[in-house]
């Protein structure tokens, strides 16, 4: 086999394995930065353990209100 039949050889075979190592490699930085947006969306959703117990708090103390305001209201149709 002369040297230009190898190298036809050699560039029929290396150049669509090189083509698609290139764009398997793009398409896996395009999933990344997919995949890195999709967190940030899904992070935006979540809300964080303090804002979780400060809500709470909140709550339990209008509950707390309302609780003394209903023992009240008792309080004066009892008597």
């Amino acid at each position: 086999m002369d040297m230009e039949t190898w190298n036809i050889l050699v560039t029929l075979i290396i150049a669509p394995v090189v083509y698609s190592i290139r764009q398997n490699f793009v398409e896996v930085k395009r999933i990344d930065v997919l995949l890195n947006k999709t967190r940030e969306e899904v992070a935006k959703g979540y809300v964080t353990k303090e804002e979780l117990e400060n809500n709470m708090d909140r709550v339990i103390r209008m509950l707390n209100k309302l609780e003394t305001k209903l023992d009240k209201l008792f309080e004066v149709k009892t008597n």
